[in-house]
């Protein structure tokens, strides 16, 4: 069980910086953004983990 949520982690993580933060600069310190980023993705990360594959896959 741990081992999925850590991938479900993982994958909003990325699917974060591939959606909501593309193209943008962050100000702040590595571990201020890091972890808004990490909240992001575990908060909404079934919507934002299908979007970033669509994504990925429509080359946007």
């Amino acid at each position: 069980m741990e081992i999925l949520i850590l991938v479900y982690m993982a994958l909003g993580y990325w699917a974060t910086g591939r959606t909501i933060y593309a193209n943008k600069i962050l100000i702040g310190s590595g571990n201020a953004i890091f972890g808004r980023r990490l909240v992001m993705g575990f908060l909404f990360g079934w919507v934002l983990i299908p979007w970033a594959i669509i994504k990925l896959f429509l080359g946007g």
